[in-house]
């Protein structure tokens, strides 16, 4: 581990499986193959494997709860009805966390890099963070801000209630309202297909292939 991390604060990780699935002709998509095993245990694996270890990971999940449970870890269903987005997600995880930090990843990206962890814990320290965002290069060379990859002070649970309840939806929206610490992971040794998702069942086969 990378001495600048020894003093890193407890993590809990969470697995973002609680969407609809609309593109994947609403199929779980946490629950689909991927090399042999379930997405969401692909990426549990993934989390289990942070070069700065988690203490914790959870699942949110808004069906099939018992097939999710399964796989050994606590899961839980948003807390706000309606299968509300990435948000909700974050307040669940915010809710039921108790460690200082959050991180969040969705279920649908099982690529994604095991220094994760501690590179956005990096940048939040240094950069005096609420918050730290992924980004990751697209195929035009532009870094875009990857938000559903976050690493979540515990005390932006009250901001979060409050923006919620005030209809508010938006990853972007939310975060603008915070210090967020964006981490480009562009670096020579980073793969370009670390956060490549797949959204339909030909995108899931076309990332095992990769």
């Amino acid at each position: 581990m990378n001495p600048h991390t020894l003093d890193a604060p407890a993590i809990t990780g969470l697995v973002l499986a609680g969407g609809r699935g609309t593109r994947m002709g609403g199929s779980d998509k946490g629950l689909q193959n991927f090399r042999g095993l379930p997405l969401a245990l692909q990426t549990m694996m993934r989390l289990q494997l942070q070069s700065l270890p988690l203490q914790e990971v959870m699942i949110n999940a808004n069906r099939n709860l018992a097939a999710y449970e399964s796989l050994g870890v606590p899961v839980w269903p948003d807390s706000i009805e309606g299968f509300a987005g990435p948000l909700a997600g974050f307040m669940t995880g915010l809710e039921r966390c108790e460690t200082p930090l959050l991180l969040t990843v969705p279920c649908d990206s099982p690529l994604f890099p095991l220094d994760l962890a501690e590179r956005l814990w990096q940048a939040m320290r240094a950069q005096g963070a609420d918050l730290a965002m992924a980004a990751a290069p697209e195929e035009d060379g532009t870094v875009r801000p990857q938000p559903v990859f976050c690493l979540l002070k515990m005390e932006l649970l009250e901001s979060l209630v409050k923006f919620t309840q005030g209809g508010g939806r938006k990853i972007d929206a939310w975060t603008a309202q915070h210090r967020c610490a964006l981490v480009a992971f562009d670096a020579a040794g980073d793969s370009p297909h670390a956060f490549a998702n797949a959204n339909t069942l030909a995108e899931l086969q076309q990332l095992e292939s990769l």
